[in-house]
């Protein structure tokens, strides 16, 4: 049959990426207490396509996929966007794999044991250079110490994100990441609470008041300090449950530069 992928376009331009979107696939995570977790992911891939091919072919990554069937994970991804060049005869591949992973945490006071889950993402790249990156967003409390600070009964109180995203020239667990944001934020969110664990909670974070700079600066300096890591990203947003906006911080470093 005509392979009408390999016709010649009507116009002759490069394209910088092409491929598939949002396909869910089982894959294997490394787990720092059960070695590894299964779960499912949203996975896009893309290679470059050069002037003289019409299309690419789509089917073919799909393949490459299932041939790593129950062998997926981080640390095989160049592996396979290798695979990918090799199948598609592509320069570059790209690819992006979302998924949730699952921390069993134990409430403070009670002890009573849940699942808590954490959006994560991984972006590879295969090419002239290949490049990795872990991408963590952690769920944590934020109290504003300015309201603390001017109130006599309380301050207010909220929900963040602090999203991290790692180079590492050692291998870095999901764990770790967790913890440097929980740790550097008021307080940690649970998915499971019972009225003693509530109040230790709150009270916690009424004892750590911290700006959306407070944490991003926490998290960056652990960052910088470790020897593990090459680059990162790190980002504060706090819902604010007083205004009608969200509070934004950003910090960025290549230690690799001379900039820190």
């Amino acid at each position: 049959m005509k392979d009408v992928q390999n016709d010649e376009p009507e116009h002759g331009i490069d394209v910088d990426s092409v491929g598939i979107k949002d396909v869910f696939y089982p894959i294997s995570v490394e787990d720092r207490a059960n070695k590894k977790q299964q779960t499912v992911a949203k996975i896009s891939m893309f290679v470059e396509l050069p002037r003289h091919y019409r299309g690419t072919h789509m089917s073919r990554f799909v393949s490459v996929l299932h041939s790593y069937q129950k062998e997926f994970s981080m640390l095989n991804m160049n592996e396979i966007l290798s695979h990918v060049r090799e199948e598609l005869e592509a320069e570059k591949a790209v690819m992006e794999v979302a998924f949730k992973y699952f921390v069993r945490k134990k409430a403070p006071v009670s002890k009573t044991e849940s699942s808590m889950d954490y959006d994560c993402v991984f972006y590879g790249t295969s090419g002239k250079e290949d490049d990795f990156v872990l991408e963590v967003n952690v769920p944590v409390m934020t109290l504003c110490p300015c309201s603390k600070e001017i109130s006599e009964r309380g301050a207010h109180n909220q929900r963040a994100s602090v999203k991290i995203r790692t180079r590492y020239c050692e291998f870095v667990w999901i764990e770790e990441l967790i913890e440097l944001a929980e740790k550097n934020s008021s307080g940690p969110v649970f998915s499971l609470l019972k009225r003693e664990d509530e109040k230790f909670v709150t009270e916690k974070a009424f004892d750590r008041p911290r700006f959306v700079e407070d944490v991003v600066r926490g998290v960056a300096m652990e960052l910088l300090e470790d020897r593990k890591i090459l680059w990162f990203r790190v980002e504060c947003e706090s819902m604010e449950s007083i205004h009608n906006h969200s509070a934004y911080a950003v910090i960025e470093r290549d230690k690799r530069s001379k900039r820190v």
